[in-house]
C-alpha cells in the first residue's frame, strides 16, 4: 500500500524530518521533507499529499494553524501532528483543527509505522468513498444515458434544456427504457441536483397506503399509525419527486394530488393543517394517457397540469445503433461485479443481439448481458451463451434469412407476421412494436394478404408517425 501514497514531512528540525522521511521511504511511501509549512503549502498546490506529518511547534507558523489551513484547503489529506507536549489539550485541539491522529515525541518507529499504515487506510477509505460518490453520480448523469443514436440524442437535448427550469415533466415511454433514468439525470442536470431524488411507483401501494407515502399521516389517523408519518412531499422538500407509472394512480389520489399541484400545499391523512411545499414533479407512464383521458380512466386537468414538458423516451428497436455500446457498457459493468474475464462479443451473438426485438428494452438487454457474462467461460460472450436466453426467436429469424436471402419486401412480411403471432394479433401492440400507426400496419396487412379487402380501415389517427 506504501508504494501508492505520498507522505509530506513538515518539521523545521531537520534531523528529526531526516529520520522519519527515512523510517517511512524504507517501508515503501514516496516522502517529500519540508522544514516549513509555508514551503509545504506552496509546493501542496500542484501536489498535495496523501498523508501529512507535521511537528506542533514550527518557527514560521503553529502547527494547529497549520492544520486547520490544511483542513481548510486540502479536506483529502489525512494528518498526524507530532508534538513534545503530550498533553490531552494539545490532542484535542490537534483533533478538533482536522488531525486525524497525533504522537508524542520522542516515540517508537514501530510506533509511527502503525499509525501512518491506519491513516494510509483512512485515505484508500476516503478515495473510494469519494471514487463511489462519483460513480452514484455518473450513473443517473446526462452522460451515462447511452447511445449516440438520433432518437436519443434528441432526449438528451431535451432534457439539458428542461433541466434547469422547475415546470412539471411528463416522461412516457414503455418498460425497461429508462424514464427513471432520464428522470434522474432531469434532476441531477438541475439546481435541485443537492437536494433529494425521492422515487415512488404508484401501481406498487394500495390507494390509502400510497396517500400517505405521498402526503404522510398524523398519530391515530387509522388502524396502524401508531405515529406521525411525513409524507414523501416533505422528504422531498426542495428537490424532485418522481411519480412513476403515474397511469395506474386512482381517480380519487388524482384529485388530490391535482390540488397539491395547484396550491403548493399538503394536508396529512387524519390532519387539520397545511404544509408549504417545494417540490418539482416528474411524473412518467407507460401508458398513453391521452387515450385514458377520452376514456374517463385519468382526469384531464391532472394531465395538463403534468404534461408542461413531455418526454418521451424511445423504444430500445428504435434506437439499434445504440446496442453495441450499451452490451459493451454492461459487460464493463458486469464483469467486475461477478469477477469475470469477459470483454467482449463475438459477431455471431452480436447479429443475434441486433435482431431481437427488445420488447423489455434496455432493462432486458441488461438482464441478458448480466447473465452472459456469469455463464461465459472464456473472455467472449458467444452465440450459445445468447441462445440460452429468450433470443431464440430472433436466432432463428436470423437462420431463416441465411437459407433464401429473401428481398426487403418478403423480410417485411415475415417480421411483421411474426410480431403479430408473438402479440396474438393485437392490433394495437402490434404497431406499438412495429413503430406505425394502426392504419399503417392495416395497409401492410392488406398488402401481403393478412386481411380481407373488405375489412374496414382505422380511422383513429391519434398514433400515426410519418412513414
Amino acid at each position: 500500500m506504501g508504494k501508492n501514497l505520498k507522505v509530506a514531512v513538515v518539521d523545521d528540525d531537520t534531523e528529526m524530518g531526516r529520520v522519519v522521511g527515512d523510517l517511512l521511504e524504507d517501508e515503501g511511501y514516496r516522502v517529500s521533507l519540508y522544514l516549513s509549512a509555508a514551503e509545504a503549502l506552496v509546493k501542496f498546490k500542484s501536489d498535495p499529499p496523501d498523508i501529512l506529518i507535521t511537528d506542533h511547534k514550527m518557527k514560521d507558523i503553529d502547527g494547529l494553524m497549520f492544520l486547520k489551513k490544511i483542513q481548510s484547503d486540502y479536506p483529502a489529506i489525512v494528518s498526524i501532528m507530532m508534538t513534545g507536549f503530550g498533553s490531552i489539550e494539545t490532542a484535542i485541539e490537534a483533533m478538533k483543527s482536522g488531525a486525524y491522529h497525533y504522537i508524542v515525541k520522542p516515540f517508537k518507529n514501530e510506533e509511527l509505522s502503525l499509525l501512518v499504515r491506519r491513516a494510509g487506510e483512512k485515505v484508500s477509505l476516503k478515495n473510494e468513498n469519494a471514487s463511489l460518490k462519483k460513480e452514484l453520480t455518473k450513473s443517473f448523469s446526462l452522460e451515462s444515458i447511452i447511445g449516440k443514436s438520433p432518437a436519443i440524442t434528441a432526449v438528451f437535448d431535451l432534457i439539458k434544456v428542461v433541466a434547469t427550469a422547475s415546470a412539471n415533466v411528463l416522461i412516457t415511454g414503455e418498460s425497461g427504457s429508462g424514464k427513471e433514468l432520464v428522470a434522474r439525470a432531469l434532476h441531477n442536470s438541475g439546481p435541485r441536483k443537492n437536494k433529494p431524488f425521492i422515487a415512488i411507483n404508484c401501481t406498487a401501494l394500495p390507494e390509502n397506503l400510497l396517500e400517505s407515502e405521498l402526503f404522510g399521516h398524523v398519530k391515530g389517523s387509522f388502524t396502524g399509525a401508531l405515529t406521525d408519518k411525513k409524507g414523501l412531499f416533505e422528504e422531498a422538500h426542495g428537490g424532485t419527486l418522481f411519480l412513476d407509472e403515474i397511469g395506474d394512480m386512482s381517480l380519487q389520489l388524482q384529485a388530490k394530488l391535482l390540488r397539491v399541484l395547484q396550491d403548493r400545499q399538503i394536508r396529512p391523512v387524519g390532519g387539520n393543517n397545511h404544509k408549504n411545499i417545494d417540490v418539482r414533479i416528474i411524473a412518467a407512464t407507460h401508458r398513453d394517457l391521452k387515450i385514458m383521458v377520452k376514456d374517463g380512466k385519468f382526469r384531464e386537468d391532472l394531465f395538463y397540469r403534468l404534461n408542461v414538458v413531455p418526454v418521451r423516451v424511445p423504444p430500445l428497436r428504435e434506437r439499434r445503433e445504440d446496442i453495441s455500446l450499451l452490451v459493451d457498457s454492461f459487460i464493463k459493468k458486469f464483469a467486475l461485479r461477478n469477477g469475470s474475464k469477459v470483454t467482449s462479443v463475438s459477431p455471431e451473438a452480436m447479429s443475434i443481439l441486433m435482431a431481437h426485438p427488445w420488447p423489455g428494452n434496455v432493462r432486458e438487454l441488461e438482464n441478458v448481458i448480466e447473465r452472459a457474462t456469469v455463464l461465459s467461460p472464456g473472455d467472449t460472450i458467444e452465440k450459445k451463451v445468447i441462445l440460452g436466453s429468450a433470443l431464440d426467436e430472433a436466432q432463428q429469424t436470423i437462420e431463416q434469412l441465411h437459407a433464401d436471402r429473401p428481398t426487403l419486401e418478403k423480410l417485411e412480411e415475415r417480421y411483421i407476421k411474426m410480431i403479430m403471432s408473438e402479440t396474438n394479433n393485437s392490433k394495437e401492440e402490434a404497431a406499438q412494436i412495429l413503430g406505425v400507426s394502426r392504419r399503417t400496419l392495416y395497409r401492410k396487412e392488406r398488402l401481403y394478404g393478412m386481411v380481407s379487402a373488405d375489412t374496414p380501415e382505422p380511422t383513429d389517427e391519434s398514433h400515426d408517425k410519418v412513414n
